[in-house]
């Protein structure tokens, strides 16, 4: 069979999504931070946007002039002002004195210019973490020059949970020191505060915080020693037979292994904690449910009437080339096409949420329990749009209802099968009578899974498999039935 090249016209139809389309996908699918900072980031780049702080309905009003047949799009709120080249920042030029120290107190005898004062800018600091402050402990500590070069590697090498990482041949042939040496630093950095830092494993860990509280050779430090897979694995009985000790000495000792900490070098985390903020707020007001979306902390987007302006020939602008103007009218049509995207974006996740509480009218009545079978096919139906713009909706999308915060996920879930023909039940339905169960169950008998089965059987007609509820058990963070018993005290 021989190759050769040739020609040949073909008639096919293909879908081809537009920049402009991209980007209103790329923003339905945003989070609130980040559909935050996309739009800063917009602004920022495109001079014809901009951000109207003192406006909180600049948003709503550009988007009904630019929706509006037959208009240009309009600014709403007043003209950008020009900039005055001789004074470009147009501020005048900034006074230190006007910062004043407001936290000291106003009946303090001390005068105001006292230069004794603290300055303001000297409670401005960054949050420790558990770098500096381990080598905030090393710079007083009685070390010569090559010690400080290993306490300075050995801190760099621990991870987030304060654990090291780096043998100590490999500590050595980096900072071309002694086993001696890097043995005497290691011990001196595990002195450190906080107790239990630079270990290699839970277990050196755990030593090093009994130590500390002059534990080592109590039965505690025993336990941790010798025993400490069977305390993982709450099997009493091997410990009290291995150990000789009493099961009350036993469990006493346990008390104390508790109060241990797992992870010593979270203490000083420096990371900040993420709280949610509900894009969506829904209230039950006079018997009805009201959706409000939250447009709190988001960028108020207007167009600057300054660049309209010079497009409609009402500011003279000498020497207005023809790119200038094209480029002027392309990020006109961005700004436009941005500001249409967000509005699209509110609409949507509205409708979505409308659509939600119609189909979980009884969540939002009654709670969890209450909670009905649904799929992404229903509420893409009811709102006649595509399921794979309702996945991108309830993707990092927040709403605060009458029983909680939830993600728009939550609210979709799996049919589970009734006996008797009654009406399936919802899968997060399931899991709260679960945990309804397992929490009223005896500690000393704890249920298994196949008791579970059993019961969702017998008082809810409810059927499903054992495997279904070690996954349930499983994804709400629950332990196996010999792990959540209680020992016995004899």
């Amino acid at each position: 069979m021989s190759l050769q090249l040739r020609q040949q016209l073909k008639l096919a139809q293909q879908l081809v999504m537009t920049p402009q389309l991209q980007q209103a996908i790329r923003l339905l699918q945003l989070s609130r931070l980040e559909l935050s900072d996309t739009v800063q980031e917009e602004i920022e780049q495109n001079p014809v946007l901009e951000d109207d702080t003192n406006n909180p309905d600049s948003l709503h009003e550009s988007l009904q002039e630019l929706t509006a047949e037959g208009q240009e799009p309009a600014a709403a709120g007043n003209t950008t002002d020009e900039v005055n080249l001789e004074n470009p920042s147009g501020l005048k030029e900034i006074n230190w004195e006007d910062y004043a120290n407001e936290y000291e107190d106003k009946s303090s005898f001390k005068p105001q210019n006292d230069p004794d004062l603290p300055s303001r800018f000297d409670i401005l600091t960054k949050k420790t973490n558990l770098s500096d402050h381990l080598q905030w402990q090393l710079k007083f500590a009685n070390i010569n020059d090559q010690e400080e070069v290993v306490g300075n590697f050995i801190i760099g090498n621990l991870d987030q949970d304060g654990f090291l990482g780096v043998s100590d041949e490999e500590i050595a042939a980096a900072t071309k020191s002694s086993a001696l040496v890097v043995q005497k630093v290691l011990a001196m950095v595990q002195d450190m505060d906080p107790p239990g830092i630079a270990a290699r494993s839970l277990q050196e860990s755990l030593l090093l915080q009994l130590a500390h509280l002059n534990l080592s050779t109590s039965t505690a430090g025993e336990l941790v020693r010798n025993h400490l897979p069977s305390l993982t694995n709450r099997d009493y009985a091997a410990i009290v037979k291995a150990s000789g000790h009493p099961l009350k000495e036993v469990l006493a000792a346990l008390e104390v292994i508790k109060g241990l900490n797992p992870h010593p070098g979270r203490v000083y985390s420096d990371e900040e904690p993420r709280y949610i903020i509900p894009d969506v707020y829904v209230y039950k007001m006079d018997g009805e449910y009201v959706i409000v979306l939250n447009d709190d902390g988001m960028p108020r987007l207007k167009i600057s009437k300054f660049y309209q302006d010079i497009l409609k020939g009402h500011k003279d602008v000498p020497g207005l080339a023809k790119d200038t103007k094209n480029y002027i009218q392309g990020k006109l049509k961005s700004a436009m096409w941005l500001i249409k995207s967000i509005q699209q974006r509110q609409r949507t996740i509205y409708n979505v949420v409308e659509s939600l509480l119609k189909f979980q009218h009884d969540f939002f009545e009654k709670g969890p329990d209450y909670m009905r079978p649904l799929i992404l096919k229903d509420v893409a139906d009811d709102i006649n749009m595509h399921e794979s713009t309702i996945s991108r909706v309830t993707t990092n999308k927040y709403v605060h209802t009458p029983q909680g915060l939830f993600e728009l996920k939550y609210f979709f879930n799996s049919a589970i099968a009734r006996t008797g023909g009654e009406e399936a039940l919802a899968s997060e339905s399931i899991k709260v009578k679960m945990k309804r169960l397992i929490q009223a169950e005896d500690p000393h008998k704890p249920l298994s899974d196949m008791a579970v089965v059993k019961i969702l059987a017998q008082e809810n007609n409810i059927k499903i498999a054992r495997r279904t509820v070690a996954k349930y058990r499983e994804n709400m963070g629950i332990l196996p039935s010999k792990y959540r018993r209680a020992p016995k005290l004899k």
